[in-house]
């Protein structure tokens, strides 16, 4: 199958929940004799949705962040004392403690005007969780997103490394929330999630 993802504003290079729900609906209603499935992208390549036990597996492909120097007005915009900020697509803003994620209250005017794609802010999980994280995108057309999938292919190497692990709890501190399941094998990060149908109609075009 071929995959494309747009946000309200514009079409983006990678989307977990679209492929999640996407790998859901080929397995679930078109081809349920299937234990996976692959999607050709634009930008992302080939990309692959797999069952295991009542969990859909992601492969996509690991975005390593690296140090950099915040550029002007993210600090300003996101609120808080980060202690280290890097760059893959995104920013990745480091943060010590998982109540300061929750309480941060962005300037989301502010940071739609900031030069970066998007922000991802994370910290260290509590109570069996490795790391937490929001995810904001005011400039795409996503405020902030519930529960992103294509971030953690940045937030997992990074937590990896700083952890000592390739197998990672993560959950994610917006209004809604979720949870996720993520393993780093080498350059792919593989993310578990479950699909839940909730919604069944036509469209007559």
């Amino acid at each position: 199958y071929a995959l494309r993802w747009f946000t309200p504003t514009v079409e983006v290079d990678l989307c977990g929940h679209a492929t999640l729900a996407s790998g859901h609906v080929v397995m679930k209603f078109l081809e349920p004799q299937r234990q996976s499935v692959s999607f050709r992208t634009l930008k992302a390549g080939m990309l692959t949705v797999a069952r295991y036990a009542d969990m859909l597996v992601m492969d996509f492909p690991a975005r390593p962040a690296a140090a950099t120097e915040p550029p002007p007005g993210l600090l300003a915009a996101l609120g808080g004392m980060p202690r280290e900020v890097l760059r893959a697509r995104d920013h990745l803003v480091v943060y010590d403690s998982a109540a300061e994620i929750a309480a941060l209250k962005p300037d989301l005017v502010a940071l739609a005007n900031v030069d970066c794609w998007a922000v991802i802010v994370t910290a260290p999980g509590e109570n069996g969780v490795d790391f937490v994280s929001r995810f904001f995108a005011p400039a795409q057309g996503v405020p902030e997103d519930p529960v992103t999938g294509s971030s953690h292919t940045t937030l997992t190497p990074y937590w990896a490394r700083r952890l000592g692990k390739t197998e990672l709890e993560a959950r994610q501190l917006s209004r809604r929330g979720g949870a996720l399941h993520c393993t780093l094998n080498g350059d792919r990060v593989n993310i578990g999630g479950r699909a839940v149908l909730y919604l069944e109609g036509h469209i007559e075009m």
